[in-house]
């Protein structure tokens, strides 16, 4: 199963990728997990996770051929 993750703002610096795509991620949880793993600077960051468009909380389950969106937090108005 590929799921392909999309990185903007800060998290897209620290990868040095705007888009990856990974195999045999089973859910949000473990998305984060691979990735903290993978760069160690997204330890203890806070970020948006968006699946096929739609800002999610919680973990969600992923399955073939989603999007996952990794979006830093916003502000001003």
């Amino acid at each position: 199963m590929k799921i392909k993750v999309l990185f903007f703002g800060r998290l897209a610096a620290i990868t040095g990728k705007t888009d990856l795509e990974m195999e045999n991620i089973a859910d949000t949880n473990i998305l984060s997990s691979e990735l903290e793993k993978a760069y160690p600077a997204f330890a203890g960051l806070k970020y948006i996770i968006a699946v096929d468009k739609t800002a999610i909380s919680g973990n969600r389950e992923l399955t073939e051929n989603m999007t996952v969106a990794l979006l830093p937090p916003f502000s001003g108005g």
